[in-house]
């Protein structure tokens, strides 16, 4: 890995929206229980929305032919969708906000963008993993292991006195 890369700004990873940050190791670890959570509400809202779908299509075909309880359970499960839709898209935009990558969303792989040899990459996390022990380069999707030179702490400097 080359140079400190914490709250860099770089070209590379210009987007439409959302900060350009760099992160070190160090910061994507620090952040991870604050991803997991996030992740995990991306997670839920997904499976739940699609386990309502099914259902609400069958209902949405047969709307003008429907009995009353039938048409309630239609609407409700109408505003179930647009209340997960919602809070995907403000969970999404809050990813964002991090500048954090959603990589993978069937797995809720996220993606802290880095740097490695001067080529735009990502520290690598997914559900279910305690730390961040992978990362991968942007063009690519297979996960390579963390060095442990990345992950070890810089000595900190020590004043001299005078």
């Amino acid at each position: 890995m080359s140079g400190s890369t914490e709250n860099q700004m770089s070209e590379a990873f210009e987007k439409a929206s959302g900060p350009n940050i760099l992160f070190t190791w160090h910061l994507a670890q620090k952040m991870l229980p604050l991803l997991g959570r996030i992740v995990q509400d991306i997670i839920d809202n997904d499976r739940r929305l699609a386990d309502i779908q099914p259902t609400k299509d069958i209902l949405d075909r047969k709307r003008r032919s429907l009995e009353w309880n039938e048409r309630s359970r239609r609407y409700n499960l109408q505003e179930e969708t647009t209340r997960l839709e919602a809070a995907l898209s403000e969970t999404l935009a809050e990813l964002e906000s991090l500048g954090v990558s959603l990589v993978d969303r069937r797995y809720g792989q996220v993606g802290f963008p880095t740097t490695v040899n001067d080529r735009r990459a990502y520290f690598s996390w997914r559900p279910g993993e305690d730390d961040l022990k992978h990362w991968h380069y942007a063009e690519e999707e297979s996960r390579r292991p963390v060095p442990i030179t990345w992950t070890l702490e810089a000595e900190p400097r020590k004043k001299s006195r005078r």
